[in-house]
């Protein structure tokens, strides 16, 4: 499978590029040729790539978020949830792959899940409209949160979307309306939820199937009101660059968990989510056991309660 390297990753690229070359001639030249010389050089990879993923800046996380190769929540969902059964449509007009969600079990415990889902390759990236989540999508999260809160189930939320599909066909079929249901049945369910930010979270969008007793982010995800390249748009009409306005907005996981916006990181291995997804996986369960447990034995209203006072006190300063 081709690599994709990121424009901040051409350093490591030009010498992988060579690692290859050298191993090539390893094997004109006879077994173990230059073993030792491509051992340094992938040593020097290595280190290489530690460094400029422990060095990121917001623009460079959001490519990383961004990455082809990130793991989707398919990946998440047949590598976390066994026994994983899907369940379709709204029951008001469609089926919106965009958002999937279904039944299963996490580690034993029965769970709901709701996540995004951008696909992977050109026909799958069409078949869930790249990620854009239209109205039936969230009155499917609803449907699927309802059934949840009936049989007091956990919900699991994998986030990984840019933004609401902003069509004319979705406005026509109240986009709006149905983020605000959805993010509504979010803060006022009686069982736990824990959110996921895998990649990216962008907007309403994402807040829909977000609002959660606890907000979780990969370390390397970005979470944002807009997009940069929307942020650059309208607020500074094309003048600056997309790469200032990430910068400037504060969408990194760091910065947010900062703020509390976001209440726990989940590291990822160097170079990415998408460079070892074992590992990231593995970051990802644990970090979802803990939470679980955390949550485990709350009343319906303790859980209410504890997520109004959680979003509420985001942006209070102490001032009176």
């Amino acid at each position: 499978m081709a690599v994709h390297y990121l424009e901040f990753e051409r350093p490591i690229a030009d010498l992988e590029a060579k690692i290859e070359e050298l191993s090539k001639l390893s094997e004109t030249a006879g077994s173990g040729a230059f073993d030792a010389e491509i051992e340094a050089l992938r040593s020097r990879a290595q280190e290489m790539r530690r460094d400029a993923y422990s060095n990121l800046d917001a623009w460079q996380k959001t490519q990383v978020a961004r990455h082809p190769d990130r793991p989707r929540f398919t990946d998440y969902c047949e590598a976390l949830i066994e026994e994983f059964v899907e369940l379709k449509g709204d029951r008001v007009f469609g089926d919106d792959q965009a958002v999937i969600g279904g039944m299963g079990r996490f580690r034993g415990r029965p769970v709901v899940v709701i996540g995004n889902e951008k696909g992977h390759d050109t026909a799958t990236r069409v078949k869930h409209n790249f990620g854009y989540a239209r109205p039936e999508g969230y009155r499917k999260a609803v449907r699927l949160m309802e059934l949840a809160e009936r049989f007091n189930l956990p919900v699991i939320s994998i986030v990984d979307i840019a933004g609401a599909y902003p069509g004319i066909a979705s406005e026509e079929r109240g986009v709006a309306e149905a983020i605000a249901r959805s993010t509504e049945k979010c803060l006022l369910l009686g069982v736990p939820n824990v959110a996921i930010i895998t990649g990216e979270g962008g907007s309403g969008g994402a807040i829909a199937i977000a609002a959660a007793n606890r907000v979780l982010m990969l370390e390397h995800a970005i979470y944002s009101v807009i997009t940069p390249e929307g942020a650059n748009s309208i607020i500074w009409r094309g003048a600056r660059t997309a790469a200032e306005a990430a910068r400037a907005m504060k969408i990194s996981a760091q910065e947010l968990l900062e703020v509390k916006i976001v209440d726990r990181i989940i590291p990822e291995p160097p170079g990415g989510a998408h460079s070892d997804r074992d590992a990231a996986m593995a970051a990802v369960a644990g970090a979802l056991e803990d939470e679980l447990k955390a949550l485990e034995g709350l009343s319906p209203d303790q859980l209410r309660k504890q997520r109004a006072e959680r979003f509420y006190a985001i942006g209070r300063t102490g001032l009176q």
